[in-house]
């Protein structure tokens, strides 16, 4: 099983709520980076937006988790997330996914998704409620929970018809407590073989123990579904 349960579960619900809008909608991929989610959207008029200035860090950089490289060749629009280059209500919906932490303001972004969907326009979103540092400097977020999408999706206009969390604290301190090892490894501390020995136990533990959830603590994020009214 890989470690990264919360890219799993994303992606698979992606997939699904994106394989369920209907054929031909205009969609914008706002932050779409490598273009991960493209392949979700071959029944559709697909356009992708990115600010195309994080370009991969290299292995070497310690400052939160980097990439290799980061490869934005294939962007359309390439602008700030907050003025994209697009006439008001130009398409049927908006994706932005695990990319409003990567932007200073963004409120400002959801102000931007409102002018560009027409009137009855899906916005689909995903944003990390509990996150690790990533990408940085463009790392500026977290923390979005349930009451941020009520909040300023309502005052914006939407209607939230899906809003569902992504795992629970318990699924978010799983997966943690499995990177323990290899981060303790990686940053050289002598005590990483009792950070493996930990990880052991905490898998056993999550393999037995109940299913009562703790959505109400933490989760990795929340996916939600608002329409434009």
């Amino acid at each position: 099983m890989s470690v990264d349960v919360n890219e799993r579960n994303r992606q698979n619900w992606l997939e699904a709520t994106l394989a369920a809008l209907p054929e031909g909608l205009r969609i914008l991929d706002a932050g779409a980076g490598e273009l991960k989610n493209r392949k979700f959207c071959s029944h559709l008029n697909y356009v992708s937006q990115d600010f195309c200035l994080y370009a991969g860090q290299g292995a070497g950089n310690t400052d939160g988790l980097q990439n290799e490289t980061w490869d934005t060749s294939g962007i359309d629009l390439m602008s700030d997330i907050t003025a994209i280059p697009a006439p008001d209500g130009s398409f049927d919906a908006v994706l932005c996914s695990e990319v409003l932490e990567h932007v200073p303001d963004p409120v400002l972004a959801l102000d931007e998704f409102a002018r560009l969907l027409s009137p009855g326009g899906r916005l689909i979103l995903t944003a990390p409620f509990s996150s690790l540092v990533h990408m940085a400097p463009y790392h500026f977020c977290s923390g979005f929970s349930r009451y941020w999408y009520e909040h300023h999706l309502k005052n914006r206009g939407f209607e939230i018809i899906e809003l569902t969390a992504n795992g629970d604290w318990f699924a978010w301190l799983h997966q943690e407590l499995r990177r323990l090892g290899g981060l303790e490894r990686q940053r050289g501390n002598w005590s990483w073989p009792l950070a493996y020995m930990l990880v052991l136990l905490g898998a056993a533990y999550f393999a037995i123990r109940g299913k009562v959830a703790a959505t109400d603590l933490a989760c990795f994020g929340w996916h939600c579904v608002a329409i434009k009214k």
